[in-house]
C-alpha cells in the first residue's frame, strides 16, 4: 500500500510540474489550438475526454462508498484533467492505508 501511495504521489508531482511548465509556456488553452489541427491531435484529445469522463462516472459512486467528497475532484478533473483524477486516487489510497493501519490485527494462536 505504501508503494502504491508513493508511486501515485510521485506521478502526481512529476505530471503536475510538467503541466505547470507547459501551461506557463503555451497558456491554459494552448491545447485547443493543437486539438484543432485534427488528425492524431484531435484523436488524442477526444480519447482523453472519454477516459476522464469514464473515470468521473466511476469515481462518483466509488467516492460515495468510501465517504470521500466527489465534487472537489470532479471539478479538478474538469479544470486540470488527469491531475484531478490522480489527486482522487491519492486520497482514496491514503484513506485505505489509514483504515488498514487502524484496524486491529487478528490474534494468532
Amino acid at each position: 500500500m505504501k508503494l502504491r501511495l508513493f508511486s501515485l504521489i510521485a506521478i502526481f508531482a512529476a505530471f503536475t510540474i510538467y503541466t505547470a511548465t507547459v501551461v506557463a509556456d503555451l497558456g491554459y488553452f494552448g491545447f485547443v489550438e493543437l486539438a484543432m489541427t485534427g488528425g492524431w491531435a484531435a484523436q488524442i484529445f477526444i480519447d482523453l475526454c472519454l477516459a476522464l469522463t469514464l473515470f468521473a462516472i466511476w469515481m462518483v459512486p466509488d467516492a460515495r462508498d468510501r465517504g470521500i467528497p466527489a465534487l472537489p475532484y470532479f471539478l479538478a478533473i474538469l479544470t486540470t484533467g488527469s491531475i484531478g483524477a490522480l489527486a482522487y486516487l491519492i486520497h482514496r489510497t491514503a484513506k485505505e492505508a489509514n483504515l488498514a493501519s487502524t484496524q486491529p490485527t487478528p490474534a494468532t494462536s
